[in-house]
């Protein structure tokens, strides 16, 4: 388990552990869809490239519970999938 996760600050930071929990999983379908991280991170784990980017402060959860970046973050560019050569 990532250890992170044991700390109250990123619940706080997020604002809730329902929010967290949401935050994680949006994000993690975004870069499973091929986003790319908003960290510079050596890591492949995706579920520590999302907390890492919690805690630097590169996203958040709006008020309808979108993923948002911050302000300054570069933006993942969305991915386009051809369904045509599978």
């Amino acid at each position: 388990m990532i250890d992170d996760l044991r700390e109250e600050a990123i619940v706080k930071k997020v604002g809730g552990r329902f929010k967290l929990s949401t935050l994680i999983q949006k994000r993690l379908v975004q870069l499973n869809a091929g986003a790319r991280p908003l960290v510079n991170s050596k890591t492949e784990n995706k579920m520590q490239l999302v907390i890492n980017e919690i805690l630097e402060d590169k996203i958040f959860l709006d008020s309808e519970m979108n993923v948002q970046v911050a302000a300054g973050a570069k933006e993942p560019s969305p991915v386009e999938i051809d369904f045509r050569n599978l």
